[in-house]
C-alpha cells in the first residue's frame, strides 16, 4: 500500500509540466490531500509564484517538511527514451522530469503523513509542509518569501526536512547538514581599445588582469572544518575582444564564484579580493551577488533520528555532508533550529531520462514517517 500511493502520488506530479515557475496544478492536488488529514492550508502567492504553507496540530515540537513543485525545462524532448511529463515505468525505475528533483519526496512527505496521521490521529508533534514553485528559478518569490512572512509573525521551526535529492548510490548513503555560501562577482577591466601592431597606442585589459587573475586562482582563502571543506575561487567564464585578429580589447569581463564555508564570511571574500585588483593597479568595475551564506546543522537531534530512520529502513549508514550546491535550505535556516536535506539520488537530476529507482519511493515515505515517530516519542517502535 505504501509503494502504490507514493508511486501514484509521484506520478500525478510528474505528469504536470510545472516547468519554473509554473505550478501546473500540482499544489492543489497536495493541499486536496492535506486539508482530508486536517491542515491548515495558507496559500501564498508573489507575483507569478505559487507557494503554500500547511499546518497541522497544536501541540509539541514543529516538524516542516520543505519542498517544491517547478521543475527545470525537459530540453530536446526527442532525446528522451519516453515523454518527460508522462510518467513511465522500465527496467524497476520511474522516468519524468522531477522525478529525482524533487516530485518524488514531496509525495513520499505526503503519504508519510497521510499513514502516521490516520493511525495516530493524537500525535504529539506539529506538522507544518512549506512548498514553492520557484526553486529552480530564481527564487526571489518562492521559499525567501514565505519564510520572510513566517519570521514577520515570528514563526519558528524546530526541525525541518528538505526533501532535495542527496544519496550519491543508494537511497540513505548521504544527508544534508548543511550547505556552502555561494558569492559570484562579474568583473570588468578596463582597457583602451586599439590596434595589435601598435600596442603602445592601446591597453590590453586581458594583460593587465592576468597577474592579479593568477594570483586569485592561487589563493588559499581558507581551510574548511569539520563540516565544510575548504572554500573554492572559481572562473566561469572570460571574455574580450571584438572577435578580430586585429583588434586589442577595450574591456575584459571575467564571471566567478566562491562557494565558501563558515569559515569565510563573504564581506571577508569580498575585501580580500579588492585588495589583490588595487594591488595590480587595475582600473575596473565589480558587481557582486549573494545568493547564499553557508549554514549548518551541527549532528544533533534530528541528524540523529535521520541516521537511525534510514538504519531501519535501508539497512544503509548515512554520511553527513555539506557539499553540492545551494539549496532552499539557506532561507530556511533562517527560522529553523535544526535543518537537514533527505531524499533520493540525485544521480540524474537536471538531465536526459531523470529517473529514480521505484522502490526508493516507498522506502523513503518510510524513512520520513519513522522520522515523525522518534521525534513524537522516544521509543518509535511502540507506536509502528
Amino acid at each position: 500500500m505504501m509503494e502504490i500511493e507514493t508511486l501514484k502520488l509521484a506520478k500525478a506530479l510528474i505528469a504536470q509540466p510545472s516547468v519554473t515557475p509554473d505550478d501546473h496544478g500540482c499544489q492543489p492536488l497536495l493541499m486536496s490531500r492535506l486539508s482530508a488529514l486536517g491542515f491548515n492550508i495558507e496559500t501564498m502567492r508573489f507575483g507569478e509564484t505559487d507557494n503554500f504553507y500547511a499546518r497541522w496540530g497544536n501541540q509539541g515540537p514543529l516538524i516542516c517538511f520543505a519542498g517544491h513543485t517547478d521543475v527545470v525545462p525537459a530540453g530536446d524532448e526527442s532525446r528522451w527514451n519516453s515523454p518527460p511529463f508522462t510518467p513511465t515505468e522500465r527496467e524497476g525505475k520511474l522516468f519524468g522530469r522531477g522525478a529525482a528533483d524533487m516530485k518524488s519526496s514531496v509525495a513520499a512527505f505526503v503519504t508519510a503523513c497521510e499513514r502516521l496521521l490516520l493511525q495516530q490521529p493524537d500525535l504529539p508533534l506539529r506538522l507544518a509542509m512549506l512548498i514553492t514553485s520557484d526553486e529552480e528559478g530564481d527564487g526571489h518569490d518562492g521559499t525567501k518569501r514565505v519564510v520572510e512572512t513566517l519570521k514577520q509573525r515570528g514563526e519558528l521551526i524546530d526541525y525541518c526536512i528538505v526533501g532535495e535529492p542527496t544519496a550519491v548510490d543508494t537511497l540513505g548513503d548521504m544527508i544534508k547538514n548543511g550547505r556552502r555560501g555561494s558569492l559570484s562577482g562579474t568583473l570588468r577591466v578596463h582597457g583602451r581599445q586599439g590596434h595589435v601592431a601598435y600596442p603602445h597606442m592601446a591597453a590590453n585589459p586581458v594583460h593587465l588582469a592576468a597577474a592579479a587573475l593568477a594570483e586569485l586562482t592561487a589563493m588559499h582563502w581558507d581551510n574548511g572544518n569539520t563540516y565544510f571543506p575548504p572554500t573554492g575561487f572559481q572562473i566561469s567564464n572570460i571574455n574580450a575582444g571584438t572577435g578580430a585578429t586585429n583588434v586589442i580589447p577595450g574591456e575584459l569581463t571575467v564571471q566567478f564564484n566562491f562557494r565558501f564555508s563558515t569559515e569565510s564570511s563573504a564581506e571577508n571574500l569580498r575585501q580580500r579580493v579588492h585588495t589583490i585588483l588595487d594591488k595590480h593597479n587595475l582600473h575596473y568595475d565589480l558587481d557582486w551577488t549573494l545568493s547564499g551564506q553557508p549554514f549548518l546543522t551541527t549532528a544533533g537531534r534530528l541528524t540523529d533520528v535521520a541516521q537511525k530512520a534510514i538504519k531501519s529502513v535501508c539497512g544503509v549508514d548515512a554520511e553527513l555532508s555539506t557539499t553540492g550546491g545551494t539549496s532552499d535550505g539557506r532561507f530556511i535556516k533562517d527560522i529553523a533550529r535544526e535543518l537537514i536535506e533527505l531524499g533520493p539520488v540525485n544521480a540524474t537530476i537536471h538531465q536526459i531520462d531523470e529517473c529514480v529507482d521505484i522502490t526508493a519511493l516507498a522506502q523513503l515515505s518510510a524513512i520520513y514517517e519513522n522520522m515523525l515517530q522518534q521525534l513524537a516519542w522516544p521509543d518509535a517502535s511502540l507506536h509502528k
